[in-house]
């Protein structure tokens, strides 16, 4: 009885200790937290509900102990035995428990051991379990737009595909076309209005690098442009590239710039389309042409007071459909193109029809529609724009004039006009004029007058427009001839056809479709560059993530500061950041950087300069979201050197593969603040690289989440583990365009009861002796398929090549074809032998690609609760198959991540081939436009293996009725479908030799490059009649898995060297500053702050008071369901005054798309609907 009394005095006294403690240790918290800074509204009342909701689980673990130890006192004071052990533990694990900290356990090593399991039995580990994402089906309200068959137009690029003969018959004199001939009475009544087009094109980096270009011609361009155009008022010319027009303009006084408006506001000079550089149509993402054209029209609206009325782009390689969608929001009514295949301008020239209305395939209401002029011959340089003949106009190209450097190839040189010349001279040309005027349907000619770095010279800008201009006035002087001539800019052109049009009823036909793929001349297809240096394609895609991501963290962080009135935050450094980031991308957008066309020179100069960007944008969000997360805004300090928040990842240099940061993990916590820059909720895996296997992960509201552990494997012994770092997992869950923060812990081995290593397997071992530490190895010697698989999907694969054989599902609901023979390849391609081959532009092939056997490479099996993947290590890939076993999105998808390596090959391409069992018997599939829409392929007999190949930014899919396969990419490749259900993605090239295309070098600075893919199986709920849609849309669940492939969670760990302050940093565990998420259809493209005066050395990195919200309604195809917890699908309504929490809008003005043009005022009460497809700004 007395032994009783006291075992129950005992527990009595622990329980009224642990209360009192936990008492005062709720008090103490109370009192002694830091003083906020002064945030208003929802973050103060969000962090008092987080406390409360703290306080109430710890006082429902106090009363679960409380209740267990009455019952242990109970079953004691009466005197049984065989009592369980209560199920919390005593002692300092349950102040542990109730304080959320580690206290160190008697007998135990201190947390910051490297592991090694105790004295006593292992506690198992808890087993992970996730929900799946729910079922959604996505309403037909919801997808009205969609559900329509194609907008209907004239003209429809896959018919005219379907009869041109793409038979290269020779012309004559113009060798792609035929002998033109007119009635010379045509013009007696009405005379040949002809707009001759003096133009200049310079390339921000090709042969020279941007700044060998400005300071050796294109810098002479404009210092010659001023004081000649001021000799005769009769002069025009027009420019494009803003990049090498800023650059100029910095080094000008005040009394030049007024010079140079006043020839703007003249409309003498004529600035076209204003981006900062022509941008190539076929490899850049939308965000990157829309932000690149924003950055030129925000410049040119803050110096010249500019705004861009005409569209120029005569040399990118083929043509898409989403910049004459950007160019007619940006308020643009022309446009005009030059590189279209051949046979397809020979088809519209004698169709008359190379001026036309350039629609999108799903507009209905024929808003989209943009007036686009398409150049009919071989080239834009002054022999192939005049006339059919290039012979005749070479010798009207004057600076070729004998004397000079210049030659006309033909051998006929051009003559200085005389008055005794004159007359046969002008009658030579006006003859060129009259036919190119057969190909059109007004009587109002284009005649380009310019080529690459022309009018450099002074002499050639007096022996161009004096020549013509006596030309000219012999022409007007006699009206017999039945032609006006004059110098014009293209805005004087588009003025003039549409006036000669309205006067005459003629109209111009409308067009849906692309032009891609360019053939210039015989079977030499263009297709090439979509592949050609894809590490830097990748890196692109890298920046332009990340940049965006700073954009909108930037504006917030800047709004928050604004509000509270913090002067602590660095606005000027950081702005200035930002604006040197977007010039970065949007330098790389130029159609000779991002197609991988560029000398080798060029291309390093221009990956300095995407790292410089990468650095700057990493920089805006580390310092944006260590503002945010602060709980006292004055514990905020700016120190470059020693930042709050590290990177998320680094880079040794531009040339070098990313690694991400080893955090140091000892027994205190690490915070990880995680970043979402998405408009819904996420939840998806994330991975650290750690310095122990054995931690703990805590999620913002301290509690303890599931973990994984992998190890890194030596690049020197791909058979032994690195001792030093290793790979943690777990699954996140991060608000809307928030932050939440995580913890990690370094544990002992007994208490990582959440973590789990991974088991390996190999397959092919070489040496049969793997290290063996903590993680569970084995070794098989035969070559027996095999499987991973996570809760929704299993994947098998070939166990004597490790790639992927066949594809089933587990969740039935999933994918209703269970099992489908899927399978991977990697396949090689050479180029073909003879005089004209493959080169950084064209793709000539020796055959179709053919697999490459990799005998018996080793192989690795990891297998885990979160993910399980394989390893297959080739000659020239290393190759990762990933199922993640996540509720999110990412768990619907197979990951495949290639390490790509081909820089002891010659002449020889790689590509990746996915086989499948989709019935697409007439190979019709569908490639992305610049990720922002889909556009119907089909693989014809009648063009060559070459040119069936297609670009892809972001992705491409194949179906039948039934069934889809999406392949989602991280980077922009070249694709093709050479047989049904087949799809090639090009993963790299490296070709000995040029291709004759004036680069005048290979393609031989390959690099590791990396690329990664995300595969999607999808089955209808309702089946098509035929495969074939005219306008394919992804479903919901590739666009949101588009976005968390191309737009990562960052996670920035906590700085060991932050200073600044002596105190330790207390962060908010989230920051949420949505009040509604956006619905699953609705991306937000950018929150982009508003630079001041670029010219204005004071206000120019002083951002604005405004900035601008783009979104984007994502067109869908709604017959395929989704799976998801984070977002719901609506019609693309949205309330503005409703979106943020703590920030109001004062004012929305829905604006053009570069912000150019304002439009109507939006009230920010009412409800905002975003027709599908379309991009909304707002400022």
């Amino acid at each position: 009885m007395i032994l009783r009394m006291k075992r129950y005095m005992v527990l009595w006294g622990a329980l009224f200790f642990m209360v009192t403690l936990m008492s005062l240790y709720l008090m103490l918290e109370t009192i002694n937290s830091p003083k906020p800074y002064t945030f208003t509204g929802n973050q103060v009342l969000e962090g008092i509900e987080i406390k409360i909701q703290k306080i109430e689980k710890d006082l429902a673990k106090n009363q679960e102990m409380v209740s267990q130890i009455k019952h242990w006192v109970n079953m004691l004071s009466k005197g049984k035995s065989g009592v369980e052990e209560p199920s919390v533990p005593f002692g300092p694990q349950v102040i542990e428990t109730l304080l959320g900290v580690n206290a160190p356990v008697e007998g135990q090593d201190n947390h910051d051991s490297q592991g090694g399991a105790p004295n006593g039995p292992e506690k198992p580990r808890e087993p992970f379990k996730i929900e799946p994402g729910q079922k959604v089906m996505v309403t037909s309200s919801t997808c009205t737009a969609t559900k329509h068959p194609p907008a209907e137009a004239d003209i429809d690029m896959h018919k005219v595909f379907d009869v041109v003969p793409f038979d290269n018959q020779d012309g004559g004199v113009w060798k792609q076309g035929w002998e033109i001939s007119y009635d010379a009475n045509q013009w007696k009544q009405k005379p040949l209005q002809i707009f001759v087009v003096p133009h200049t094109h310079c390339d921000p980096g090709w042969i020279k690098t941007l700044d060998d270009y400005y300071r050796q011609q294109t810098r002479g361009i404009f210092e010659n442009m001023l004081p000649k155009m001021e000799e005769d008022a009769r002069r025009k010319f027009t420019y494009a590239e803003i990049a090498f027009f800023s650059m100029w303009w910095e080094e000008l006084n005040d009394d030049r710039k007024e010079r140079v408006r006043k020839l703007v506001s003249d409309g003498r000079l004529e600035i076209l389309t204003g981006g900062w550089v022509m941008t190539d149509e076929a490899n850049s993402h939308y965000f990157a042409m829309l932000d690149q054209l924003i950055e030129g029209h925000q410049w040119l609206n803050g110096t010249l007071g500019v705004k861009p009325q005409s569209g120029w782009a005569i040399d990118p390689f083929g043509y898409s459909s989403t910049m004459a969608y950007l160019l007619k929001r940006s308020g643009f009514e022309n446009m005009l193109i030059q590189r279209v295949h051949y046979s397809i301008k020979k088809h519209f020239s004698r169709e008359k029809t190379l001026e036309f209305m350039w629609q999108q395939q799903w507009d209905h209401e024929k808003s989209t529609g943009i007036l686009c002029h398409m150049m009919p011959f071989y080239s834009y340089d002054i022999p192939h724009t005049c006339g059919p003949d290039p012979k005749i106009c070479c010798q009207f190209d004057f600076r070729r004039l004998p004397g000079g450097q210049h030659r006309c190839p033909w051998k006929i040189s051009p003559v200085p006009i005389t008055p005794a010349n004159v007359a046969e001279r002008a009658m030579l040309l006006v003859d060129q004029y009259r036919k190119k005027a057969q190909l059109y349907r007004t009587n109002v000619l284009l005649a380009p007058l310019g080529d690459d770095f022309r009018y450099e010279k002074p002499e050639e800008w007096d022996f161009q427009f004096n020549n013509y201009q006596q030309i000219f006035d012999y022409i007007n002087s006699h009206p017999e001839m039945g032609a006006v001539g004059q110098f014009g800019t293209l805005a004087n052109y588009f003025d003039a056809l549409h006036q000669d049009a309205a006067s005459s009823s003629v109209s111009f036909p409308s067009l849906t479709g692309d032009f891609f793929t360019y053939a210039d001349r015989d079977d030499h297809y263009w297709t090439g560059y979509y592949t050609s240096r894809p590490f830097y394609k990748h890196l692109d895609r890298v920046l332009e993530a990340n940049l965006r991501s700073a954009e909108i963290l930037f504006t917030l962080a800047l709004t928050y500061a604004r509000k509270n009135a913090a002067s602590n935050f660095p606005t000027a450094a950081l702005m200035q950041k930002i604006v040197e980031s977007r010039r970065s991308l949007s330098l790389f957008q130029h159609h000779d950087a991002i197609t991988g066309t560029a000398k080798d020179p060029v291309v390093n100069d221009y990956g300095r300069r995407l790292m410089h960007g990468l650095v700057n944008s990493k920089n805006v969000m580390m310092e944006s979201a260590a503002f945010l997360v602060l709980k006292n805004k004055n514990d905020y300090v700016y120190n470059p050197e020693a930042p709050i928040l590290n990177m998320d990842e680094v880079h040794e240099n531009y040339e070098s593969l990313s690694s991400k940061p080893v955090i140091s993990l000892t027994s205190q916590p690490v915070p990880v603040i995680l970043y979402n820059s998405l408009g819904h909720t996420r939840v998806q895996l994330v991975t650290v690289w750690v310095s122990q296997p054995h931690l703990k992960v805590q999620d913002p509201d301290g509690n303890i989440v599931h973990s994984q552990i992998e190890p890194f494997w030596l690049d020197e012994n791909p058979e032994k583990m690195d001792s030093t770092k290793y790979k943690a997992s777990f699954i996140a869950r991060v608000p809307a365009l928030g932050v939440a923060v995580y913890t990690i812990h370094g544990v002992s081995g007994s208490e990582d009861l959440q973590n789990h290593l991974v088991s390996t397997v190999f397959i092919n071992s070489k040496s049969g002796q793997q290290q063996n530490g903590e993680f569970p190895i084995e070794t098989l010697s035969g070559n027996e398929n095999f499987s991973i698989n996570n809760s929704m999907l299993e994947a098998t694969f070939f166990g004597t090549t490790g790639f992927l054989k066949g594809r089933g599902s587990v969740c039935e609901d999933f994918i209703n074809r269970h099992n489908s023979s899927d399978k991977l390849a990697v396949c090689g391609l050479r180029a073909r032998n003879g005089k004209e081959r493959s080169g950084a532009y064209i793709f000539l092939p020796d055959g179709p690609a053919q697999p490459l056997i990799d005998n018996l490479p080793l192989i690795r099996i990891m297998r885990g609760p979160l993910v399980s993947e394989v390893q297959v290590n080739t000659e020239f890939v290393q190759h990762v198959v990933r199922l993640v076993n996540s509720p999110g999105v990412d768990g619907n998808t197979l990951d495949i991540h290639n390490i790509v390596n081909i820089q002891k090959t010659a002449n020889k391409e790689l590509a990746l081939r996915v086989m499948t069992d989709i019935r697409n018997l007439e190979r019709v599939f569908y490639t992305d436009l610049n990720g922002f829409q889909m556009q119907r392929r089909q693989t014809l007999d009648k063009l060559p293996l070459q040119g069936n190949v297609y670009p892809m930014s972001t992705a491409t899919f194949v179906q039948d009725t039934l069934s889809r396969l999406t392949i989602l990419s991280a980077q922009a490749l070249g694709v093709s479908c050479l047989q049904p259900g087949q799809i090639d993605v090009m993963l790299d090239r490296r070709l000995n030799q040029d291709d004759g295309r004036g680069l005048g070098q290979g393609v031989l600075d390959n690099r590791r490059t990396p690329n990664h893919f995300r595969l999607l199986f999808e089955t209808r709920d309702t089946p098509l009649q035929t495969s074939i849609q005219t306008v394919g849309y992804l479903s919901l669940t590739a666009h949101l898995s588009s976005l968390y492939l191309t737009q990562p969670i960052f996670l920035m760990p906590k700085s060991g060297v932050a200073s600044g302050t002596s105190l330790p940093l207390a962060f908010w565990p989230r920051f949420s500053p949505l009040q509604t998420e956006l619905p699953c259809q609705l991306h937000l493209l950018n929150l982009r702050t508003m630079q001041n005066k670029d010219d204005s050395p004071d206000l120019r990195f002083i951002p604005k008071d405004s900035a601008a919200l783009l979104f984007h309604h994502f067109g869908s195809d709604c017959d395929f369901p989704i799976y998801t917890n984070t977002c719901q699908p609506n019609e693309g309504q949205l309330t503005l005054a409703k979106l943020f929490k703590d920030i109001q809008f004062h004012s929305a003005v829905a604006t053009s798309l570069t912000l150019m043009y304002d439009q109507q005022e939006v009230d920010v009460s009412s409800e905002l609907h975003i027709p599908h497809m379309e991009i909304k700004p707002l400022k």
